[in-house]
């Protein structure tokens, strides 16, 4: 007798987690950390635990330390103080029921001279990204900025980092968290590394494939080493292009890399689709590859509705799908998807810094 098809509602076992549900909170960053000091607080508490109804939550992306901030009011997890500020958060979560992970981020180039002490940012090569990002001014109004030409990386340099992912994921347990996911997408330092576009090294980190998965590979086992691989998952975004990413290698080199996370049992790949009007497709070839190459759990998150998702889940192609926008003015989602009753529509003026209004004070249905 044939099982029957996946739902968003049917539990499943994550790693090391157990789920009641396959909806997941993909991470948004909504820059409302304390400063100085990028320190997690009260406020972003109540936001998580409003939305501990999710199967699973993804933290905002968070730089694990000076040099990996890009924008603004982002909070960090390389100080002790970061620390307990996210353990007000975890607390939170926890005590509503809820399961909780942090991202854990460098982005590398994407990134502004001001949060800098040298006034320099980093790439694996010195190639601009070509895009902006959100920096507060001492007058305490956010605009967009270019972003500079960034330093190439030394090798030591790397190792740095690397180490860096590996203190960061250690003070994520100590801050309470039931997991980490790796940001590897979307135009920052994993990604970076991955495409040659952004990637022009001459060294064991750069030109062959198997060069350029070396710091993602070298990033998830100081990661796993730390956390263990049930507790650690890593996010790509092969179909992403913006910010000079379109790099005419990435899907073979995003299933080399796959291939080779699947051999550490990974908890699980989650894949970034483009969530914009007119955004490319991810071929059905590609999520069949997918599955051939890693065994673990795969999410998905893009532009996706209810019916969207229950077909994904109802095909065997994605384990979890996660949603993003739909949670921020709706904190009680997966009521409101099975009990099939309106969505409420965000503010865009209000996604970006600021305070409870449009954040924490969305409500939930009656």
């Amino acid at each position: 007798m044939a099982l029957a098809a996946p739902t968003l509602f049917s539990p499943l076992r994550l790693g090391s987690l157990q789920l009641p549900n396959r909806i997941v909170m993909a991470p948004m960053t909504r820059s409302r950390s304390d400063q100085p000091g990028d320190i997690p607080n009260a406020l972003m508490a109540r936001y998580y635990a409003q939305r501990a109804s999710a199967g699973l939550l993804i933290t905002e992306a968070t730089q694990i330390s000076r040099q990996g901030q890009g924008y603004s009011y982002t909070p960090g997890i390389y100080t002790q103080e970061q620390v307990e500020g996210w353990r007000l958060v975890t607390d939170a979560v926890h005590q509503a029921g809820g399961r909780i992970i942090l991202q854990l981020w460098h982005v590398g180039r994407m990134s502004h001279a001001s949060f800098h002490a040298d006034g320099q940012t980093v790439a694996p090569s010195a190639l601009p990204p070509q895009a902006q990002v959100w920096v507060v001014g001492q007058d305490g109004v956010g605009k967009m900025l270019d972003c500079p030409v960034p330093r190439e990386l030394s090798t030591q340099d790397i190792a740095d980092v690397i180490e860096d992912y590996r203190l960061a994921a250690a003070r994520a347990m100590q801050a309470g968290f039931d997991g980490v996911e790796i940001h590897g997408a979307n135009g920052y330092l994993i990604d970076q590394f991955l495409r040659t576009t952004s990637n022009h090294r001459l060294d064991e980190y750069g030109g062959s494939m198997e060069n350029r998965v070396r710091f993602a590979q070298e990033v998830v086992a100081a990661v796993v080493g730390e956390v263990g691989a049930d507790r650690t998952g890593i996010r790509l975004a092969p179909f992403i292009t913006q910010r000079a990413m379109n790099c005419p290698e990435i899907i073979p080199t995003i299933l080399h890399l796959a291939s080779s996370l699947d051999k550490t049992s990974l908890a699980y790949i989650h894949l970034s689709e483009a969530d914009w009007d007119e955004a490319p497709l991810i071929p059905e070839q590609f999520r069949h590859d997918l599955r051939d190459c890693f065994s673990g759990r795969i999410m998905v998150a893009g532009k996706y509705d209810a019916a969207r998702a229950e077909q994904i889940l109802s095909a065997g192609l994605a384990d979890l799908v996660a949603f993003g926008r739909p949670f921020i003015a709706n904190p009680d989602l997966p009521a409101r998807i099975r009990e099939q009753r309106p969505m409420a529509a965000f503010d865009p003026h209000t996604l970006f810094g600021g305070d409870a209004h449009g954040y924490s004070d969305y409500p939930v249905m009656s």
